[in-house]
């Protein structure tokens, strides 16, 4: 991943709405979920949600696919792996970081 492109998904997270619709969406996963699911369940009105998905998408972090009349919203779960990754890659030297049970999974 290039600093660029982490840079931009960082940015799209570091905004408390949006992060809790990534993480709705990963919860989500792979099915995805429509605009009016997510905005019930995470009591967003329409605008606003559309505004935030729309920042997801730009980021790279969110996929949108059209199904009939509905759009359904998936993340992007290689590209948050390549984010993980890329903020992983030179952890602790190369050294373990701690215990394994103390380890969070970095991958989808």
């Amino acid at each position: 991943m290039e600093e660029k492109a982490a840079v931009s998904a960082l940015a799209a997270l570091a905004q408390a709405a949006r992060l809790r619709v990534f993480r709705a969406l990963v919860g989500a996963a792979p099915d995805g979920m429509t605009p009016g699911a997510l905005g019930a369940m995470l009591d967003i009105p329409a605008s606003t949600l559309s505004f935030h998905l729309k920042e997801l998408v730009n980021a790279g972090l969110v996929l949108a696919e059209r199904d009939g009349r509905n759009l359904i919203y998936r993340p992007a779960i290689a590209q948050m792996n390549e984010l993980l990754g890329y903020l992983t890659d030179h952890c602790c030297q190369g050294q373990s970081c701690g215990t394994p049970r103390a380890r969070r999974r970095t991958t989808c």
